[in-house]
């Protein structure tokens, strides 16, 4: 019989955050992020179903401080599950599990991340300019 304060399972409490577990965490939270920016995607294209005021008033909500940095975080969201999701494929082809590897390529997912997102805005910004 299991003594009642015993924990069932090693928590997060437990053990010091180590690269693979905060990268698996974001991954699970970019993918819940990816949904909701899909459908707030869904929801801009039905404004410009819907017509001219729509469309405004969602190019407006785009267009604002907080859109921007909703658009932002969907990217850097987008551009971090993608290349993590190829990392877990190099994994699953027995590619990368050695410690020093999968810590490298941990960060390298995250320098790679942000240097595309910041490309992608910087372009998109320069091209609106």
């Amino acid at each position: 019989m299991a003594h009642p304060n015993r924990p069932l399972s090693p928590h997060l409490q437990v053990y010091r955050p180590q690269m693979t577990s905060t990268m698996s965490i974001l991954h699970r939270i970019t993918g819940v992020s990816l949904a909701v920016g899909g459908i707030s995607l869904v929801w801009w294209l039905m404004s410009i179903a819907a017509g001219g005021e729509a469309y405004e008033f969602a190019s407006r909500q785009w267009a604002s401080p907080m859109g921007l940095i909703f658009l932002f975080g969907f990217t850097l969201a987008l551009i971090y599950h993608l290349l993590n999701g190829i990392r877990h494929l190099l994994w699953d082809a027995g590619w990368g599990f050695e410690i020093p590897k999968a810590y490298a390529s941990g960060y390298a997912v995250f320098v790679v991340g942000f240097l595309i997102t910041g490309l992608i805005w910087f372009v998109g910004l320069r091209g609106a300019a």
